[in-house]
Order: structure tokens, then sequence, then C-alpha cells
């Protein structure tokens, strides 16, 4: 079964899409081949509309409906490239655009991903699947990180402490059972690019809008009186499982912060230091959480896995734990959510949970998500009554 999977994640940047191959052995082993995968971006006024209205900005209902609806357009625009790469493809799993999680006292309430699935479906005249976190927050869970589904079973064959990291705006954690002592865990760790990126952006609106290739960290020295203040952030202190986003690391945090420092000039002569002490940041609470679970081997993924910086202030704080990158395994670095997102589709569609409740905290697993049809009939097969034990995944030609 071919399944196109896409997600736009906290970095708001554009949409990873990826299409996956997925086949069932007797040993109840599932082999996936990765037939493509793209990042396209979105067009910038639709991406610059999309940043405007994200907290802590107060936005309409015609703001909310018209977003859906444009950025329903991207993906569909961006499905129908990947299908066409490929040959056409038999199911979609969108997860759209998250444009707020709501969060009161580390319990989710609610959540709200919006781009329209319908334009997806029309588009590609096969079923869609979307909207696939809020069963989990009714089960009682964070609805996140639903990554841990894709990481368990990637992640099953190796041996020692292994877990399986994303740096994307959020860093999330995924720590697998070791020797039946304790069920699974996956949690979000913090920002990895969110808070790097908003100061990026405040000192060059019209740049890039994050630290190429680690370039402006690379050139900064690390401010420790603001590392000690960022550190001091209450949210890392929770126990887990938790979850986190945009709600509360978003550029105006970055400013209340930054306020309390008056000496540092974070768009003009200390911008390389704001932004390399953002970087430490994100490498320190990694580290703190990867040590608490005597980690030996760490598989990352994500953005922020490309930036060198990053990437070396990580191996210096973890200097006993093996990194190595999701592209070992067979998920390219930038394409592993993407292709979760097809798992969990191909999940759904043969009636079994996406979920891991000891990751999200839900009271039980539940099949995620809602289905638009297609051109056709809507026939779904026969629910399977096991789910696959392990995955193997074939990067492909």
């Amino acid at each position: 079964m071919t399944v196109l999977g896409m997600i736009s994640g906290t970095s708001h940047d554009g949409i990873d899409v990826a299409v996956v191959d997925f086949t069932l052995d007797e040993g109840n082993v599932l082999h996936g081949t990765v037939r493509h995968t793209a990042s396209p971006a979105y067009d910038a006024a639709l991406r610059a509309r999309l940043r405007s209205t994200l907290p802590p900005a107060e936005i309409r209902y015609a703001d909310v409906c018209e977003l859906d609806t444009l950025i329903g357009q991207a993906f569909a625009g961006a499905a129908a490239s990947a299908a066409a790469a490929v040959g056409g493809v038999d199911l979609g799993c969108s997860h759209g655009q998250t444009v707020y999680h709501w969060v009161d006292r580390n319990r989710a309430l609610g959540t709200l991903q919006i781009g329209q699935p319908a334009w997806i479906a029309d588009r590609l005249g096969v079923p869609v699947i979307s909207d696939v976190r809020i069963r989990d927050i009714v089960s009682g869970g964070q609805g996140a990180p639903l990554v841990s589904l894709l990481d368990l079973l990637l992640l099953a064959g190796l041996t020692g402490r292994a877990a399986a990291l994303n740096l994307g705006g959020i860093s999330n954690i995924t720590v697998l059972q070791q020797a039946g002592r304790h069920a699974p865990v996956a949690y979000d760790v913090g920002p990895a690019n969110a808070l790097i990126d908003a100061a990026v952006l405040a000192a060059d609106p019209d740049g890039p809008g994050y630290d190429v290739d680690g370039r402006i960290a690379a050139t900064g020295t690390v401010r420790g009186d603001l590392l000690a203040e960022l550190l001091g952030e209450p949210y890392y202190a929770l126990t887990a499982p938790k979850t986190t986003g945009k709600e509360l690391f978003h550029a105006g945090y970055l400013a209340e912060v930054l306020s309390r420092h008056p000496g540092i000039d974070a768009t003009g002569a200390d911008h390389a230091d704001v932004v390399a002490t953002l970087t430490a940041l994100t490498a320190r609470t990694v580290a703190a959480e990867v040590r608490s679970h005597n980690i030996d081997t760490l598989v990352v993924s994500g953005g922020g896995w490309l930036n060198p910086t990053l990437r070396a202030m990580l191996a210096a704080e973890m200097p006993e734990v093996a990194l190595r990158s999701s592209a070992e395994l067979g998920a390219p670095v930038g394409a592993k959510e993407a292709i979760a997102f097809a798992l969990i589709g191909w999940h759904t569609w043969h009636g079994l949970p996406g979920s891991v409740p000891s990751c999200t905290g839900a009271g039980r697993a539940s099949v995620l998500g809602t289905v638009t049809p297609g051109a056709g009939p809507l026939r779904l097969p026969a629910a399977l009554q096991a789910a696959p034990s392990a995955l193997v995944l074939d990067a492909g030609n």
C-alpha cells in the first residue's frame, strides 16, 4: 500500500512530504520503502500571514477560515506533486499545520490543526486521513508526541539504552522500553529551533528566518547569565508526559526574557551571542533529559540536526552518548515526521491504534484521525488483528 504523509511543523516554513510503500510480512514486521520525499516551502506571503496570526496574536474567525483554505490548497499542491512523482498513491495522511495546542496545568484540553483535507482528497482522488491528534486528547493524552509510534517500531532492533530525538521547532524525545522494566516514554523537551528562529527573524525580517548552517551561533559567545535565566523556565521541571509549542516558546517570550537584560543588543552588536545562547539552551535541555534516562545511543532527526553548531554543542554536552542520524535507519532527517504520519495513516486505514498511551499519557490507545473520502466510494479493508512488531525502512533509490 502506498501512503503519502504530510506535515508542516512548528517552524512554519513549509510542508514536509513522504511517500512510503508499506508491506506486512508473515512475521508481523512492517516494511516501508521511502519512494519520495520533498519539503516545498510555503509561499512567502502565506508564511508571513500565518506567522502574523500565531500566538500571542489575536485573530478573527475569518483569518482561521481563510488560512484553513489557503494552507489546504498548498498541501494539495504538494501532495499532487509527490503523487505524480511516484505514479499515484492509495491513501493520504495530513497532519496539517498546528496553530494552537491548548494546554492548561500540563494537561492538553484541545488542539487545532488547519489545512482543509478536502482540497487534498479532491486533488488526489484518494481518501485522506487528518485531524490525528484530538482522539488522543479525548482519551486523556497530550496529543503528542505522535511520532513515538514510528520511533518505537524503527528503533526496536537497537541494543543498549536507545532513544530518538527530533529537533524541529520544538525538540521531542522517545525513550524505548528497556528489558521490560519500564514502559516507553515520549515528551516534548523544549525549544529546538523555535527561539533561535525568532531571534534570527527579529534581527533580519527579510532574511531566511533561521541560522543557516549554524553560522551565526558559531561566531557568538554563550552568555551565561542569559542562559541561566532561560534554563529557569518552569516547563523544564514538569514531569512527563508533557507537551509544549509556540504557545509558550514564541517571539514574545524571547523578547520578555531579553527585556530583563538591557545590556544585550539582541538585534545588533550582540545578536550572534543571543543566537549562540539559544543554541546552547537547546543542547543543554536535551542533554539533561538524555542523561536522566541513561541513554547511550541517540538517533536524531529534524532540521536541527543539519545545524553543525548545534550538533557540536550536543556532542560536547553528551560525550558518552553515540549520536546517530535517523537516515542510518532509513528515515531521512528532514522527512522523519512525514514518514511518521504516513505510518499513522497506514495504521488508521487498517483499524489499528496510532497512539502509544505511555508516551502521550492517554488512558487507552486510539485509532487516530478522521477520513475524508476520495473520488470513489469509501471502502475500508478488514481491520488487522495485531499491530506490527517492528518497522524496517528502506530509503529507496
